[in-house]
């Protein structure tokens, strides 16, 4: 079994690389469900959250309103910090049980750890290969503008909140240049899983 990490920055367009993945036939292991499981009602990290934020950011169901939490954390990086011990050790348990359950079924599987701060969590360093999907900054932030419906500014800084696409592109082993065609695209990612599949095949 071969274990790859796929990450790119917003709006770069790793959702659709991670979809043809998954058409190809790779196990997507995908960190954003991952962490809105572990924060459900009734999860030890629902239970540590409302205990830090307080019930104000809980939704009349009792989940947790991701947006008013988001608020709260996106330009705090104390109560970021926070938040980030409460989830992503939640969000490592449930999937390496994944990870876990996909081994005892195939032995040449090819995993895809599909995480946003693959690089900044120091997860880069535990795959056997890392897959960056990339577009220039410039046009990165025309496609944020679009899918958002926001102005330039608030575009700007989302992306600046985050570790730049120049900076992740440097720890890839592997890059998807998705800065032109989906039909460009697909090819390149169809190049990238067979040689994932030959290096799986290879671990055997």
């Amino acid at each position: 079994m071969l274990i790859a990490g796929l990450t790119g920055s917003i709006a770069t367009g790793k959702s659709t690389v991670s979809a043809i993945l998954k058409d190809l036939g790779a196990f997507i292991v995908d960190a954003d469900l991952a962490a809105r499981e572990v924060v459900l009602p009734g999860m030890p990290a629902w239970d540590e959250i409302v205990r830090i934020f307080g019930r104000d950011i809980l939704q009349e169901t009792g989940e947790i309103h991701r947006e008013r939490l988001g608020a709260l954390v996106f330009n705090d990086a104390k109560m970021r910090a926070m938040l980030e011990a409460v989830v992503h050790p939640e969000v490592m348990r449930v999937m390496d049980e994944q990870i876990s359950t996909i081994r005892a079924g195939s032995s040449d599987a090819v995993v895809i750890l599909d995480v946003p701060l693959l690089i900044e969590t120091g997860m880069h360093r535990g795959v056997s290969e890392v897959i960056v999907v990339y577009c220039p900054e410039d046009q990165q932030m025309r496609r944020l503008m679009v899918r958002d419906r926001i102005g330039r500014n608030e575009a700007l800084a989302r992306i600046r909140a985050q570790l730049s696409i120049e900076e992740k592109r440097r720890h890839a082993s592997l890059i998807i240049d998705n800065s032109t065609t989906v039909d460009n695209t697909r090819r390149q990612v169809q190049d990238v899983f067979a040689t994932l599949r030959e290096k799986a095949s290879g671990l055997d």
